[in-house]
């Protein structure tokens, strides 16, 4: 790498330390080791010996023909120069060069370690040798390379962007939204289908099963009404009408429109729900409405301290929580026994306010028996019986039912140590913690020791 400005080396490691945290999340096998990265004191000694140079100097014409030629006096003839320019065709970049067809553009989108796309735009001084190349070699590093057909100003995003952009000013302009209420039309609708589906897709399920052709006669005509600052569309003639169908039929074809509608709905399930993991966005405003509805279940009433174990948990088996064999999973038995645990600790006290205060319980020791399968939609509830406790433990033992047929399902066996968070060691839990635990342990001291607590796989 090379960069003149004097904090390039921060900047770049930082970048990186995110990089590192988040691309291997992206990945089901182990990584490749990471390879070195190089800051060089001149350009000429970071381009000397590479096979892809990329140039991402400001938008600025003239500063780009000047890198481009210092970069073409000191490369291999051989190597390919990406240029990651958003708005400038290749051609334009090629203007004096030494070597044009060693010259390309390949646009990035940030966070370019996680967005895959970059455009790959050649010009006809490009080879078409050239240009496999460096669509291999996009390949090979998991990107996705999307080689436009024409040379075009913004190339194909950019000028998709650029309209939503311009619209999205004039709506500031003129009073009718904020910024945030923009975001939001955009994360919170059409936004999502496009991240799955894209635009001609996501318009051909909005046709029915008449298809593309029939969404474009029934809104084909709103282009000419005032909707939007952009007013020049091309005339939906019955050859692009037919050009924009028979585009689609090859896309989408080979699904009817319940397949499609059906992999939409799958994938914006799971794109909600990883939102929903990070609170964030459309998954933040679906765990408020988890909590609204848990408020309004009547299923999720406080019980009553009593010499029978406590019901700590009751719901039904979510399709998130479905394997391939159409039963819960193995995650979500240790997802409902956790959420059992969790209510179990807001019970004798360990609440968010408790948690806040620097104060909670860690799980050091987790066993779990599966003894039936349960399967999508059936009710499920946990009962839990605390069978050890001191000022510093808690040992609990959760029974699985089924909630329609009464049969056990799973147990799961849970030790825990309170600790102080902020120390990151064991301390003894609060005196009006340790005398609702004391309370539910005398309760159920005369209950049985569980049948397989302190079982180990295999052993009796």
């Amino acid at each position: 790498m090379f960069d003149p400005a004097p904090d390039a080396e921060r900047k770049v490691n930082e970048v990186i330390s995110n990089a590192r945290r988040a691309l291997p999340a992206l990945a089901d096998v182990a990584m490749p080791e990471e390879g070195t990265l190089t800051l060089c004191s001149t350009l000429e000694e970071a381009v000397s010996e590479a096979q892809w140079i990329q140039e991402s100097v400001p938008e600025r014409l003239d500063l780009k023909h000047k890198v481009m030629a210092s970069i073409q006096a000191a490369c291999r003839t051989d190597a390919i120069i990406g240029s990651s320019t958003s708005g400038f065709k290749p051609s334009e970049l090629q203007e004096g060069a030494a070597n044009p067809g060693q010259i390309m553009v390949a646009h990035p989108f940030n966070p370019v370690y996680l967005v895959p796309l970059v455009e790959v735009v050649p010009s006809q001084q490009c080879s078409p040798e050239q240009v496999a190349t460096a669509k291999d070699i996009l390949d090979g590093i998991g990107m996705k390379p999307l080689v436009v057909r024409k040379e075009i100003d913004a190339h194909i995003a950019d000028r998709l962007l650029e309209a939503v952009w311009r619209e999205g000013l004039w709506l500031i302009n003129d009073d009718v939204a904020t910024t945030e209420e923009i975001d939001d039309a955009i994360r919170f609708g059409f936004g999502l289908r496009w991240a799955q589906m894209g635009l001609f897709e996501t318009y051909r399920i909005a046709g029915g099963e008449a298809g593309m052709a029939h969404f474009i006669g029934q809104f084909g005509p709103a282009l000419a009404w005032p909707w939007t600052k952009l007013m020049d569309v091309p005339e939906l003639t019955d050859e692009l009408i037919q050009k924009i169908a028979d585009q689609s039929d090859a896309q989408s074809g080979m699904y009817d429109l319940r397949q499609l509608e059906q992999i939409r709905d799958d994938n914006l399930v799971g794109i909600m729900r990883v939102q929903k993991n990070a609170d964030w966005g459309v998954g933040a405003m679906l765990r408020e409405h988890d909590q609204r509805l848990k408020a309004m279940s009547p299923e999720q009433a406080q019980p009553e301290i009593s010499a029978e174990p406590l019901q700590m948990f009751s719901g039904k088996v979510l399709p998130a929580w479905i394997d391939y064999n159409g039963h819960m999973n193995e995650a979500n038995y240790l997802r409902v026994f956790s959420d059992a645990t969790d209510n179990f600790m807001a019970f004798v006290g360990v609440d968010d306010d408790y948690i806040q205060a620097g104060q909670s319980y860690y799980t050091v020791e987790t066993h779990i028996r599966h003894l039936d399968d349960i399967k999508l939609g059936q009710g499920i509830e946990v009962r839990t019986q605390l069978i050890a406790q001191s000022a510093k433990k808690m040992h609990l033992f959760h029974f699985m039912y089924n909630r329609e047929t009464g049969d056990l399902i799973a147990t799961g066996e849970h030790m825990l140590l309170h600790v102080d968070i902020n120390a990151g060691k064991t301390c003894p839990a609060t005196d009006t913690v340790q005398a609702k635990l004391t309370a539910v342990f005398n309760s159920h001291a005369d209950l049985p020791v569980p049948e397989g607590a302190g079982n180990a796989i295999g052993q009796k």
